[in-house]
């Protein structure tokens, strides 16, 4: 139970006029009182209530969860009215919807509930969930340390005969080698062409002299993400590509230097950008420099520029330009930053210096 979260969220609900507060995300679920299951098609939900009662609903066919504090159970079975019992419990006044709650529910909700005010609530917990606790950050610092082992290890079983898919696999054993607990999201290996592709899905392909290589990749330690990529080259780098990988170097360096507390995000997604447009490869940076990870690889909030909030102590985000040119190649390097009272922590430690592989088999 995370007495302290809970505290600030009731408080930020009756700042806000919320009466009731329905939580449906498992992550955000997890957070708050410690439960997680994966409810599939399934209502999971959380109601709390502004004067501190908490209702978990739970299908009796999710793991058993005890009572306690103000957390009571109601369990259901399939094909029980819930909804409508739901509907009859809720209080008058503002009713906080989770962002994430599939649509066919809140719809049922609002025929059996129709003079309902439903708010969009999921900002007040999102707010509360971008400051870290120390405990948090403990556990994302050595996240991102197995990960820079991994990813070390994965980077010595690159050749000539080496796929894209080979690869993946290959990450899915080291990850499971070093107790980390699978994905956190599907990683992304990008040969030569491919790395024009910001969200490329591997295949079979193999690597060419010349190819660069994204290696965009998190697992999950604790229930906490990691998030890293690094681009190598393979056999050899031309100039022009030598140059781009020290543009997107100096533009991950640089927005790296802005982070402190005060600052806006958008000023941090600018000083990437700039570098990037005055190599003259503005038009090829193709999206934000940054997102906000936690229990999510993507929590709310990014860096980008048109995001003006103020950077806070215990933020915890992603620093990662890029330039990607079509048919041709592309680069990424992106590391996660801790805000400190005067300034950044980066949390991943794997070099980022130009590496060209060796082609061989």
């Amino acid at each position: 139970m995370n007495k302290l979260a809970l505290k600030k969220l009731i408080a930020a609900m009756r700042d806000n006029d919320m009466s009731q507060f329905l939580i449906s995300d498992p992550s955000t679920i997890d957070y708050l009182v410690g439960y997680y299951t994966d409810p599939g098609e399934r209502l999971l939900l959380l109601s709390i209530k502004s004067n501190g009662q908490m209702q978990l609903i739970l299908n009796r066919l999710f793991p058993t969860f005890k009572e306690k504090d103000n957390l009571t159970i109601k369990y259901y079975n399939d094909g029980e009215p819930i909804i409508k019992e739901l509907a009859e419990g809720l209080e008058s006044g503002k009713i906080g919807i989770d962002k994430n709650w599939p649509s066919h529910f809140l719809i049922d909700l609002i025929k059996q509930y129709p003079n309902g005010e439903y708010i969009n609530g999921s900002l007040l917990v999102d707010k509360i969930r971008a400051i870290k606790s120390k405990e948090e950050i403990d556990i994302m610092r050595e996240a991102s340390h197995r990960n820079d082992q991994v990813i070390q290890a994965l980077i010595k079983k690159i050749n000539a005969s080496t796929s894209e898919n080979e690869l993946k696999e290959y990450l899915a054993s080291l990850y499971k080698e070093y107790k980390c607990e699978g994905f956190s999201f599907e990683p992304i290996i990008a040969y030569g062409p491919h790395g024009a592709d910001p969200h490329h899905n591997t295949d079979d392909s193999l690597p060419q002299v010349g190819h660069s290589i994204i290696i965009d990749i998190g697992s999950r330690y604790n229930g906490y993400c990691s998030d890293m990529t690094r681009t190598l080259f393979f056999g050899e780098v031309s100039n022009k590509h030598k140059e781009i990988y020290q543009t997107v170097l100096k533009a991950n360096e640089e927005a790296i230097k802005q982070v402190k507390p005060g600052v806006s995000f958008a000023s941090i997604d600018l000083a990437a950008r700039k570098i990037i447009e005055d190599a003259g490869y503005g038009e090829y940076f193709t999206h934000r420099t940054g997102h906000f990870i936690g229990r999510d690889v993507h929590e709310y909030g990014d860096v980008s520029q048109h995001n003006h909030d103020l950077v806070e102590v215990g933020n915890v985000f992603s620093i990662e330009p890029g330039i990607y040119l079509p048919g041709e190649m592309g680069v990424r390097i992106e590391d996660l930053v801790v805000v400190t009272e005067t300034g950044c922590e980066v949390i991943n430690l794997a070099s980022k210096e130009l590496t060209i592989l060796p082609n061989k088999k």
